[in-house]
């Protein structure tokens, strides 16, 4: 080393200077130094930069940028082709619905729903009112058909009563409904229960006041254990009435105000006000957090260092939650499916009210409780429900995840409506 140095001093035999001294021994600059003691494969730190770099920058996006209600869906590229997509799939069941329906006074199947039975187990109400735009996807036919095709699969014993409410006041009535007549049996307002200033109140008010008739009129026709009720566009999944079934045996039904069987997916984020869902978020982290450091012990492919410690314990619970919320929690819920048990019962959201669930006589309690408040913008008839639940003492309401029915209606029959909707 010496044989190296420069210094003339040290050449002709002199003490070494102290500035040589230093250029000879000079130590490594700080930031190698940082790099070879954190940033060695060895290092935990190291590691978990690289797992969050893969999994957030790479394999997520890649894996999701496809996903609706993912953070990492790509809306300016997928939204509009999705959404036309959604759009032309509903109308080929619309079509196909009507051809159905236009046979089914020909059909045997299709006739024996007309004729509803007292006291039944189950009463299924749908509301529907005449659309004025999107009368081509035929929503209620489309609802009607799967209905038929649920309770066919149902066996000898049915699993519910169907019961068709149109609620429709305008002069042009509700063609879809007046083709249900024969199948099914159809009520509507009586020109005597009409309310004189229907036409004076607002849109949201008329249709509290018609959902409040359905419940009503259901209830007096066939007096039954349990309602459903069903807005023409809430399509049921195929395992509906066996969910259904399920939640009114479970304990917590006997003493609930409604079961609300939809939740609008864009809603269902763990990221929201909801606290039971911050629970349940920071509760998944740890499960899945404790169980991959376990992993970690039997399988370690890449060679990691992670332990059972308390900061490797809350980064992984950190990581999962940012995972889980970042791919989507609706596509989680998913899961659930697997069996009517894995449903998760939780209290109420506000929004919205497409299939909801009355058991016992729940649905003449709540027709009171609407009959005696005003629905304006802002204030409709899902809120009123939803503070009366929340202010009323001994009343309470639920909510089922994931959601029992698929909401169809692109287009609304009471709100305005954009020329091409949109999934978002």
């Amino acid at each position: 080393m010496l044989g190296r140095c420069k210094c003339p001093a040290l050449l002709r035999g002199s003490p070494l200077p102290p500035l040589c001294h230093q250029s000879a021994v000079s130590p490594m600059p700080r930031w190698k130094t940082f790099i070879s003691q954190y940033l060695r494969w060895s290092s935990t730190v190291t590691q978990a930069l690289v797992l969050t770099v893969i999994t957030f920058c790479v394999v997520l996006p890649l894996c999701c940028h496809r996903l609706l209600y993912s953070y990492f869906f790509i809306k300016a590229m997928y939204l509009d082709p999705m959404s036309e997509e959604v759009l032309q799939q509903s109308l080929d069941r619309g079509q196909d619905a009507l051809r159905f329906w236009q046979s089914a006074p020909t059909t045997p199947a299709a006739s024996r729903f007309s004729k509803i039975t007292q006291h039944p187990e189950l009463l299924v109400t749908v509301v529907t009112a005449r659309r004025r735009e999107g009368r081509d996807f035929h929503y209620l036919l489309q609802v009607m058909r799967q209905l038929i095709g649920l309770l066919d699969g149902c066996g000898e014993q049915r699993c519910a009563e169907v019961l068709v409410c149109d609620v429709e006041s305008g002069p042009l009535e509700n063609q879809d409904a007046r083709l249900l007549e024969g199948p099914f049996q159809v009520i509507r307002h009586s020109p005597q229960s009409q309310p004189r200033n229907r036409e004076l109140v607002n849109t949201f008010e008329r249709e509290k006041r018609d959902y409040v008739f359905c419940l009503r009129k259901g209830w007096e026709l066939v007096k039954p254990k349990n309602v459903v009720v069903l807005e023409d566009d809430a399509l049921p999944r195929q395992d509906f009435f066996t969910v259904v079934k399920d939640l009114l045996s479970r304990r917590f039904a006997l003493q609930t105000l409604y079961i609300k069987l939809y939740h609008p997916e864009r809603l269902q984020r763990y990221w929201n006000p909801e606290p039971y869902r911050i629970l349940e978020w920071v509760g998944l982290g740890l499960v899945g957090a404790t169980a991959l450091l376990l992993t970690f012990s039997y399988w370690n492919p890449c060679s990691f260092s992670f332990t059972l410690s308390p900061s490797h314990l809350l980064f992984f619970t950190v990581y999962i939650m940012a995972a889980a919320e970042l791919l989507g929690r609706h596509y989680l819920l998913e899961v659930r499916r697997l069996s009517p048990q894995l449903y998760a019962v939780s209290p109420a959201t506000e929004c919205c009210t497409p299939a909801m669930l009355f058991p016992g006589n729940a649905s003449l309690r709540v027709a009171e409780y609407l009959d005696g408040s005003f629905c304006i913008k802002g204030n409709a008839k899902d809120m009123v429900l939803y503070q009366m639940a929340r202010t009323i003492p001994g009343e309470r309401s639920h909510s089922v995840e994931p959601n029992l029915v698929t909401h169809i209606g692109a287009y609304s029959s009471v709100r305005p409506n954009p020329s091409r909707p949109k999934l978002l």
